[in-house]
């Protein structure tokens, strides 16, 4: 499964670095580098902790999901 969220490009390292904080939950790659657009890659069965891990995140990080 995979989702496409959008983040400011200088807060991308840090959404990169808490993404993979969380060990074997989910992978990075740019979709769209001008628009500052990622997808996020993981297990069917994890969809739920995603999800918790991207309510979680601050505020600051101002990411939004697009799928």
């Amino acid at each position: 499964m995979s989702l496409l969220v959008s983040v400011r490009r200088e807060q991308i390292v840090v959404f990169k670095s808490i993404v993979e904080s969380h060990d074997n939950l989910a992978t990075l790659r740019t979709e769209d580098s001008h628009r500052n657009i990622l997808r996020i890659y993981f297990a069917p069965e994890l969809e739920d902790e995603v999800e918790a891990m991207l309510a979680g995140l601050p505020k600051q990080l101002e990411l939004t999901k697009l799928s």
